[in-house]
């Protein structure tokens, strides 16, 4: 046992580590005990899965707590998900006991009693969601000194989920807006198992703290995976079964003789599920349900008793927390179909191994399912699973290409080879947030001169980018429109029409609930969909692909056109915020003839043929490629937010002098269209645009009004569209990556 941390803790926690049997202290524990116990800057924890980050941080600040006990509430603990705050509940009640700290979990599910214990004699620790701390600034604002005057800390879970989103933004929001009305100044010590660039997410922790982060160095031991990647056509044959087999690269002995079915990738998934408890990761809920329903008729045609569950957000919490129970069972050998909702760290038990099916669209998406497996001492255990049609003999290029199966590669090259995460994301204009902090701020304090508003909600560091002027147009705004009242003495007040929103219990979340659409061509009605994309865009809906004439927000309905074409089926979880890191290491796997150890027979084979179109296409060296006659498709290697970016320069800024019509994108892939010019015109074209200087908003069409954060519809159009143009368009990085172009002006056509 490492004595001087150990030593340090108070007897309680010494105590514990002896009754669970520790013989020594994880590196994690002694780093942060280290930071903790002997500075007094934030403190950013970053250790893969299950190494004990929850109680590296927790001893010694609860003997902090311990040796000089607080006033208030020591500790707010916040978490993403109400489930992990029940999960950590359970570990952090037990060993708080003896010490007599009281821990109350604060959230929509929590005990009544319990909250009303901490509001007469607030102590210990105090456990919340950010929309419970939200309810809780703007409900008992008059509290919050007697509840939070001596606070010592303020504990982020899972920070990384928090790092590129108006949710995040908010939590940080709301942290500096309690120091604030309390007035005290805790410490933060953030915790995650996937912080790509600590500096930077160092950084993101203290914004507004008046700290700087101290971050932990420390050798975290050797990480070993079993990882395995196949892929399927949903139809035979399958990769490498009309030529030569190739070998295959299995983690383990495993037969794939999966039941005859339509569809053989869930066949396999479904042979080794068997006798396993395994977690089954999906990319949207629409999909989970799809998959957990054939799985389920596997058992039913197999004479097998069902061994599938269900879990994702659209799901009520009672029948989330059942499957968690029912996965806990230590005995248990069901698997679950699971989203993002699974992803953190909520307890469901020693897990087997995690199925993914398709590519997540992050690095640490894939690093934070893959370590739900290998807990206890085991490998962590991934295998991805890539299902697609057959192309179409006549099919166009970037249809040949498996794009899907390209970016698991990608993922799990990148990490290995340079442990890389996405990093935060900076330099946005949150205009969203900006009016929901503004009407929390003034529903929870009263009247407020608009100096007043100004001073408590500006300085906020998620809005440092916004100037006065700015801030002016919105308050003028939601005065016109009813949100904001002014008094006779010209103080601001909520207005009738701002109660109608901040009255909601829908108002505490900044993310967007699905709402549903309902599409129409002509008279027919299609169906419903949610979080509809903008006009020119296609949506898959009734069978068939559809481009999407107009979208009408107030009466939430889509109106579109059929057209040709394959595309998935768009029923709200789009391909957001894929890095541009991803994409360029997709490149480079489709260049290199690296065989990566973790590819199965069919994975290897499909790579090969795709690696083959990619050569025989001249892809490596060149982003345009003629597709016959006037028919064009770019591959230009960019992020979500760049080719965004490109997408609208190419149409506003070129379209003209290209002669460009139907555009049309597979984001963030590919884009195709007819032109008028040949590979050289392009190249000297889209370069020369780039080359004068032009202002993002030039980039945004005439009426656009792009609504895309949940309370973008109550912001001034010209707000929302600054914030669109300036602050979700990457425009710098696109600018750079054709500026790059130059070179192909030169070269002959191939």
């Amino acid at each position: 046992m490492t004595m001087d941390v150990f030593d340090r803790y108070s007897p309680f926690i010494r105590d514990y580590i002896y009754r669970s049997g520790w013989r020594s202290l994880r590196a994690v524990q002694n780093a942060a005990g280290d930071a903790i116990f002997n500075t007094d800057g934030n403190v950013l924890l970053t250790a893969s899965t299950a190494s004990g980050k929850t109680e590296a941080a927790f001893f010694p600040i609860l003997t902090l707590l311990d040796e000089n006990p607080s006033s208030t509430v020591g500790v707010l603990y916040i978490a993403p998900l109400k489930a992990l705050i029940n999960d950590q509940f359970e570990r952090l009640d037990g060993l708080c006991e003896e010490a007599g700290i009281p821990v109350t979990k604060w959230h929509g599910d929590a005990s009544q009693a319990r909250k009303r214990r901490l509001l007469k004699k607030p102590s210990g620790i105090l456990q919340i969601t950010p929309e419970s701390l939200e309810s809780l600034l703007l409900n008992k604002h008059m509290e919050i000194p007697s509840l939070f005057g001596d606070l010592r800390f303020v504990v982020i879970d899972e920070i990384h989920s928090l790092l590129r989103s108006d949710r995040g933004l908010q939590t940080f929001c709301l942290i500096e807006r309690l120091c604030r009305a309390a007035g005290c100044s805790p410490r933060r010590v953030g915790l995650s198992a996937t912080i790509g660039d600590p500096e930077e997410a160092g950084r993101f922790l203290s914004a507004g703290s008046g700290r700087d982060a101290v971050i932990p160095r420390f050798d975290g031991g050797k990480e070993v995976w079993r990882l395995s990647v196949e892929h399927f056509f949903k139809t035979p044959p399958q990769a490498g079964e009309d030529g030569p087999q190739a070998e295959g690269r299995v983690i383990e002995p495993a037969t794939d003789s999966a039941p005859k079915a339509a569809d053989p990738g869930f066949g396999y998934i479904f042979e080794h599920t068997r006798g396993k408890k395994c977690l089954i990761f999906t990319n949207s809920r629409e999909e989970c349900e799809a998959v957990c329903q054939s799985l389920r008729q596997y058992c039913e045609a197999n004479r097998e008793p069902d061994r599938f569950l269900i879990h994702h957000g659209n799901l009520s919490a009672s029948f989330r927390e059942g499957a968690e129970e029912e996965m806990k069972d230590d005995g248990s050998l069901l698997s679950i179909c699971a989203t993002a909702t699974l992803e953190l760290g909520i307890d469901v038990g020693r897990l087997e191994r995690a199925f993914q099916i398709e590519a997540p669209f992050t690095v640490s998406g894939f690093l934070q399912r893959m370590g739900r497996t290998g807990r206890r001492g085991n490998p962590a255990e991934m295998w991805f699973v890539m299902r697609e049609e057959h192309p179409e003999p006549r099919a166009m290029l970037p249809e040949a290409i498996p794009w899907s199966l390209v970016q698991a590669v990608s993922l799990v090259q990148l990490y290995i080879e340079e442990r890389f995460v996405e990093p935060p994301r900076t330099g946005r204009l949150p205009f969203s947030l900006l009016y929901h902090q503004t009407m929390s701020t003034l529903a929870s304090c009263g009247e407020m001169t608009p100096g007043e508003l100004a001073s408590r909600v500006l300085p906020l560091s998620a809005f440092k980018a916004v100037s006065q002027e700015d801030y002016r147009v919105l308050l003028r705004h939601l005065i016109s429109i009813g949100h904001v009242s002014r008094t006779e003495n010209g103080g601001l007040i909520v207005g009738l029409a701002g109660e109608r929103v901040v009255g909601s219990y829908k108002f505490l979340a900044v993310f967007q609930e699905n709402v549903e659409y309902t599409v129409r061509a002509g008279s027919e009605e299609l169906g419903t969909i949610v979080k509809p994309p903008p006009a020119g865009d296609k949506i898959a809906i009734a069978g068939r692909v559809w481009v999407v004439d107009e979208v009408d927000h107030k009466r939430r309905e889509v109106y579109c056109t059929l057209v040709k074409g394959n595309i998935p089926a768009y029923f709200g979880d789009v391909p957001g915020d894929i890095h541009t890191r991803i994409l360029e290491r997709m490149h480079q796997v489709l260049s290199e003839d690296a065989e990566y150890p973790y590819l199965m027979s069919h994975a290897l084979c499909r790579l090969r043929d795709a690696r083959g179109t990619f050569e025989r296409a001249g892809m490596k060296g060149r982003p345009l490629i003629s597709l016959g006659g006037s028919m064009w498709a770019l591959f230009p290697w960019l992020g979500t937010y760049q080719f965004f970016a490109l997408e609208r320069f190419l149409k506003l800024k070129c379209g003209k002098r290209l002669g460009l019509k139907g555009l049309n994108s597979s984001r963030p892939y590919f884009m195709q269209f007819t032109a008028k010019v040949d590979e050289k015109e392009f190249y000297t074209i889209v370069v020369e645009e780039a080359s004068e200087p032009f202002d993002p908003m030039e980039l945004l069409y005439p009426k656009e009004n792009p609504v895309f954060e949940k309370y973008d519809e109550y912001v001034p159009e010209e707000l929302v569209r600054k914030g669109f143009a300036l602050g979700v368009l990457d425009v710098e990085g696109m600018r750079e990556r054709v500026l790059g172009w130059k070179r192909m002006i030169g070269r002959r056509r191939l």
